[in-house]
């Protein structure tokens, strides 16, 4: 099963053993336990759900621990539900890195930083206005559309509420997987700040070339 939670360390370099020099975002993936298994009987789908870090007891509610306790897994501060590569998965399972390999591809979810409110500059990459002497619009977002409509229209970019929003990076490339620190090293960046949550799953659009291709 190519699907693991884990959170974001930070980012490093790394040599390849090909010998390429790359960035790299260590990320703490697993040990993940299985705590909950849906089947089309029941739920109406198949999927099963994975639980990383524990969570403490005064922060559940007494249904969710009650849940918890009957599933018979420990209580997890962090989980998610996969519908793909689960053939022989069961509750109280293990997931470890131990199934990725370098090269693999894979897709990294998680909620990007915050920025408060932000001006269009910050949150939209406009120019600005004019900077010279007595010019008063150099970070103002300009016109605000037309004046007879009475309202913003929709989908116009504005001033507002910047980032914490769910984001995913695809294909991402599997440069190396420690099995005994539980660490997995993905190429490049992925969303969030340092110690924030991620899920970690099978790309969707792999970019990488089928066994045994020239080009």
């Amino acid at each position: 099963m190519k699907n693991i939670l884990g959170r974001k360390v930070g980012m490093t370099s790394y040599f390849t053993e090909d010998g390429r020099f790359v960035p790299v975002t260590v990320i703490a993936a697993g040990p993940c336990t299985v705590v909950e298994r849906r089947t089309k009987e029941s739920n109406g789908y198949d999927a099963v759900a994975l639980g990383f870090d524990s969570a403490k007891r005064r922060r559940l509610t007494k249904a969710l621990a009650g849940h918890y306790k009957k599933q018979g897994v420990e209580a997890p501060r962090f989980v998610r539900e996969f519908r793909d590569d689960i053939d022989g998965i069961e509750v109280g399972q293990t997931i470890t890195v131990s199934a990725f390999a370098p090269g693999d591809r894979v897709d990294v979810i998680g909620v990007s930083k915050g920025h408060g409110f932000s001006g269009g500059i910050k949150r939209h990459n406009f120019s600005g206005g004019g900077a010279s002497h007595g010019s008063m619009i150099h970070r103002q977002p300009a016109s605000n559309g037309d004046t007879n409509a009475g309202r913003t229209t929709r989908g116009s970019r504005r001033p507002g509420h910047y980032g914490v929003d769910s984001t995913t990076h695809r294909n991402l490339e599997v440069v190396r997987a420690d099995a005994e620190r539980n660490l997995l090293l993905v190429r490049g960046p992925v969303p969030g700040a340092k110690n924030g949550f991620v899920v970690v799953r099978s790309s969707a659009k792999s970019k990488a070339k089928p066994a045994g291709a020239t080009a």
